[in-house]
């Protein structure tokens, strides 16, 4: 005896989901008693009213533009609009919805999402206010570093007026060196925070034909008593390439922090000599700084150079954040940086620009 075939008519009305279909002039034909209790609604009422009608007016031309598609044939899956239930509370619902052309229907399955939509709202505003909390703070973190330098200059340049000679206390020298490097070392990792909040707002910022000899003079007049200090001699020759396309901060902050480190890290006894220039090859665009300084051991540090807060030297001033921001101002822009190094027999560093 053959089973009779089991009826879908339980499934249809028994569903959690919302269950209906519709016809090709855009009423619904059939809806089950979920759907109607989703939107408040009678069966009767849902079927008298052209579908549009319930539909939210912002999601109407989006709900057009698929409703052609599916009018095509095309089936329709992971569609989210909102709809109006009858009490105007709007309902957000996530739909899958299969025509069938021969007999000119829809069906569809309704999801109601309106909870999870609410928690991505709510999810949002925490966001922006831990947006707005975070960039206060950067601008407070900015201001304050940014404010202190003056003070701390101030008190460096008290420091060097100084005429040890006229100071015969070993104990005062010693604590007077200690407060040189103190004041020295609070700087140092204050203009480190400076570059970093400059690097992260100038991300996304359009690229601009950088002059490497304007760039390069304002940072030597921003460390001409620190070259004075050292007797270092500095020579330049930017005439291959003159400009490139980058950002004039980053620039700016390459030629500081590379500058700096020369001075910083100088062979004891022997003067800094220092040789930068630009180089075009092949179309590659590079940009070469050499120093006779102390040097590395690549072998060893090698892998951490670019690190952030890596030393390579017994240096109480040393904070480990110069090269880590050169290495992420130039790669930010696609480019490179390359590094050769010998201990006590200098450095070289070979910057690639993006093309």
């Amino acid at each position: 005896m053959k089973q009779k075939e089991p009826s879908l008519e339980p499934f249809f009305n028994q569903s959690v989901d919302g269950l209906c279909i519709a016809d090709h002039t855009g009423h619904f034909v059939k809806v089950n008693p979920a759907f109607s209790q989703l939107l408040g609604y009678s069966e009767v009422e849902l079927k008298s009213r052209p579908i549009f009608s319930f539909i939210h007016p912002e999601d109407l031309e989006l709900t057009s533009e698929h409703r052609e598609k599916l009018m095509d044939g095309q089936p329709l899956v992971n569609f989210e609009n909102r709809y109006l239930s009858k009490s105007g509370q709007v309902v957000w619902l996530y739909w899958t919805s299969i025509p069938v052309q021969e007999e000119k229907l829809i069906y569809a399955i309704a999801k109601d999402i309106t909870h999870i939509k609410k928690l991505e709202q709510e999810r949002a505003i925490h966001l922006h206010r831990l947006s707005r909390s975070n960039e206060r703070l950067k601008r407070q973190n900015y201001t304050t570093s940014h404010d202190l330098r003056a003070p701390l200059n101030n008190m460096l340049s008290l420091v060097h007026l100084i005429d040890k000679e006229k100071v015969h206390d070993s104990q005062t020298l010693e604590i007077l060196d200690l407060i040189k490097q103190s004041a020295e070392g609070l700087k140092n990792t204050m203009t480190g925070q400076l570059d970093t909040y400059k690097m992260e707002e100038l991300v996304g910022e359009p690229l601009e034909t950088v002059d490497f000899e304007v760039v390069f003079k304002k940072v030597l007049n921003s460390i001409s008593a620190m070259i004075l200090r050292a007797g270092a001699q500095c020579t330049t020759d930017f005439s291959a390439l003159p400009s490139v396309r980058f950002k004039t901060d980053y620039l700016e902050s390459i030629f500081l922090n590379l500058m700096t480190n020369a001075l910083k890290y100088a062979r004891p006894g022997i003067p800094p000599r220092i040789i930068i220039r630009t180089e075009v090859r092949d179309g590659i665009q590079t940009l070469h700084f050499s120093d006779n300084g102390l040097g590395m051991d690549m072998e060893k540090v090698g892998r951490n150079i670019f690190k952030l807060n890596e030393r390579f030297h017994d240096k109480a001033d040393s904070h480990g954040v110069g090269l880590y921001l050169v290495h992420n101002q130039i790669t930010g822009l696609g480019g490179t940086i390359a590094v050769e190094s010998k201990v006590n027999q200098g450095t070289t560093f070979t910057i690639t620009f993006a093309r």
